[in-house]
Order: structure tokens, then sequence, then C-alpha cells
């Protein structure tokens, strides 16, 4: 009995063992797309002063030839993704399944349902267990429809459930306060009270939840309060980081990493993507783990880099 009873407070003392984590990433692919897809494509593009419907694959005439991914890039794309060794990456600009799984060998996939040439979803670890949910539509407006977000809940019924929104909001408003009367910058305003509308339903359940992907957003220039004099939504990051309701406070992980370079040619920039955390799943983020990933040298690279955290699972 003492021995055991030795042993038994051992054990209690002794440190435990390394907490399991998870990778959650997120990469903007640049019109990603096979290459015969796009050949396909590139005999119907539409032109500058119009565009394709929510639910039309096309793409613009000034993508064609330039855009055009070889099957030599996805080779060299496919190589460098194997050693992100990410559980879960979100993904925008990706033609669908179809090319994701090209890249992503070994994965599961919970994409948006729409048509379009471009679209949002997420690659999952084979294994992971994990579920689709109904797609964020509202996000994409009536007259936007290419912005609808992607909605995936990682093991669920489990303690550690993590619900995640994979987004690729409004392009082409980057800087400006959402009053402006640019067009681009009245949809992504527009867009605002839909993301903040799924936080909030995630923070009053008690859910452990991200939302991860391309804000197309700036957020170290929004100098503006969330809203102007007249309560007109001003300003995204302040908006939707206003603590209410409870569990509602954001986290940015890579806040304080200022400009960055990935060896895509670009450059240091200022991000627009971002992996977003509610105040649950914050907690439960490893310190130090948010990583700017860099390309290898030579060939042709995605126009953003790819961005990725570890949380304590």
């Amino acid at each position: 009995m003492r021995l055991a009873a030795a042993a038994l407070g051992f054990a209690l003392a002794a440190p435990a063992g390394p907490a399991e984590t998870i990778r959650i990433g997120t990469w903007n692919m640049e019109w990603m797309m096979r290459p015969e897809a796009f050949d396909r494509l590139a005999a119907s593009c539409f032109g500058r002063d119009s565009r394709a419907g929510g639910g039309t694959r096309a793409i613009p005439c000034d993508l064609v030839p330039k855009g055009r991914w070889s099957e030599a890039d996805l080779a060299r794309i496919r190589a460098f993704a194997a050693t992100l060794d990410a559980d879960v990456i979100a993904l925008q600009e990706v033609d669908g399944r179809d090319v994701a799984e090209a890249l992503f060998p070994g994965h599961e996939f919970c994409f948006t349902r729409r048509r379009g040439a471009q679209n949002v979803g997420f690659a999952i670890r084979k294994g992971l267990r994990h579920r689709c949910n109904r797609d964020q539509r509202a996000l994409g407006l009536p007259e936007n429809e290419v912005r609808w977000g992607a909605d995936l809940t990682l093991d669920p019924g489990a303690p550690g459930a993590i619900r995640l929104l994979g987004v690729h909001l409004k392009s082409s408003c980057h800087r400006d306060p959402l009053t402006s009367t640019r067009p681009d910058c009245r949809v992504l305003q527009r867009q605002v009270p839909e993301l903040e509308a799924w936080i909030d339903r995630r923070a009053r359940s008690g859910e452990a939840f991200g939302v991860v992907g391309d804000f197309n957003r700036r957020f170290d220039r929004e100098r503006e309060a969330a809203r102007d004099a007249d309560g007109a939504i001003a300003a995204l990051w302040p908006e939707i980081d206003d603590g209410e309701p409870a569990g509602a406070d954001l986290v940015n992980p890579g806040v304080d990493r200022g400009a960055t370079a990935c060896g895509n040619g670009h450059g240091k920039r200022m991000p627009t993507d971002y992996l977003i955390l509610g105040e649950r799943l914050a907690g439960r983020l490893v310190p130090g783990s948010y990583r700017v990933w860099d390309y290898p040298a030579g060939g042709r690279w995605p126009d953003h880099c790819v961005i990725s955290i570890d949380l304590e699972r």
C-alpha cells in the first residue's frame, strides 16, 4: 500500500506531457484552378465593365493569360503545401474541390456550394473529425455572391470543439473609411453586420470560435471609431471587436508583426489576411506560434502569404 501510494503521489506530481495541438492556417491562392479549366473559361472571359454573377463560372479577361497556373506550378505548390504540416487551412480564390485535391492530397474539403470560379473553403487533414455547416450566404449580399462564407466545426460534439468561419470579404477598400462613397467600400460596409452577427451568435452560445481568411482590409489603417456621428459603420475591426455580447472580445495573433514578405515577389506588405480568435479560443493559442511562411526560391507563387497558428486541442 505504501509503495502504491508513493507511486500515485509521484504520478500526480510529475509534469504533464506536452498538450496536443492543432495547426490552423489561411491561404489566398490567387485564382487557383487547373490549367485546362482556365483555358475553357478564358475563351469566354468577361471584360472590365462587366462581371460574372455569383453562380457563374467565369474569369476576367485581364487575367488571361498571366493568371494561368501550369501543371508544373501545381506540382511546386503541392510540394510546398505538404511542408506546412497544417491540420486545417482556410482557402480563398480556389476553383473548388477539383484543384484543391491536386494540391492537398489526402485531405478532406469543406467548400461553399456556389458555382463560381473563385470559392472559399477549408482543406482538412484526413482523420480530423469535422462537420461542414450551412454556408454563410448572407456575407455575399444579393449583388456580390462571390463572397459567401464557409462554416466549419472541428471535433463536433467534443468539449474542445472549434467553430471556424472562412471569409473572403469585398476587395478594393483596404484603407478608406467604410463610409466612403466608393461602391467597393459600401459593399464591404454592408458585409460587416452579417459578419458581426455570426460572431455574436457564437459568443452567446459559448463556442470556441474564429474567423479566418482574407478580410481585404488593413486593420492598421482603421483610425476611425467604429461608427461615425450618424451611426454608420466606418471601420471594420472596432465594429466587430466591441466586446458585446460576453465572449465576443477578439484577438488578432499577428497584430504585432507589421509588414512582412514571403518570397512571392511583392516585398514587404501589411496584411489583409488574419486568423481572428474569439475569447474562448484565444485562451488556447500557443504563445509564439503565429508564423508567416516563406515560399521556396524560384517559380511563381500566389500573391498572398500563408499564415498559421497553433492551438491547444
